[in-house]
Formats: C-alpha cells, structure tokens, sequence
C-alpha cells in the first residue's frame, strides 16, 4: 500500500470518528432556558433555543457530507470510477454545492 494511500485510509478512519462525534451532537436533547421578565413572567430563551436547533441541523448536515466524501474516496481507492458523478457534485464553490444540495 503507498504512502499516499495509506494517509487517505486514515483520513478514512478520522471522518468516520467525526461522523460518531456529530451523531452524539444531533441526538442530544435541546434543553430550553426560561427567563423571567421584569413582571417576572417565565418566558424561553428563543436565542438560545433557535442556536441549539442550529447547531444539531449543522451536526446532520456536516455528517452526510463527510458521508458521502468517505465513501466517494473509498470509491476511488477501490479502483470504482466515479468521475461522472464527481464531475457533477464539483461544478461551482463551496456555496453553490451547499445551496443546490438541500
């Protein structure tokens, strides 16, 4: 096995840790802050409620993505040829893959 292969094989390892780690994040519970006014009224903290929500879909989303990467390069290194399909996930930026993805 090169050198080469052996670096991707553990970039591999590290993506498939990440996923576990990102998995634990979106499973957890959101756990909603009260506050209580000046006429101490109980109200949730909608701030903290709406980055919670954000932080999960960010998790979810960042898991498919390393997904779909790992197995793109598991693809590659298993002689597969995925070059259409690669072809058309690589037109644009970052930002253009991301918008027409969801």
């Amino acid at each position: 096995m090169s050198k080469a292969t052996e670096t991707k094989m553990k970039i591999i390892e590290a993506g498939e840790e990440a996923i576990k780690q990102l998995i634990i994040v979106a499973k957890e519970k959101i756990i909603v802050e009260m506050i209580i006014d000046e006429d101490n009224n109980e109200t949730i903290d909608v701030t903290s409620l709406k980055n919670a929500a954000s932080t999960k879909k960010l998790a979810i989303f960042d898991a498919f993505d390393i997904l779909e990467r790992i197995e793109s390069e598991r693809d590659i290194l298993n002689g597969k040829n995925n070059e259409d399909d690669r072809s058309d996930n690589n037109k644009g930026g970052f930002a253009e893959r991301r918008a027409t993805n969801r």
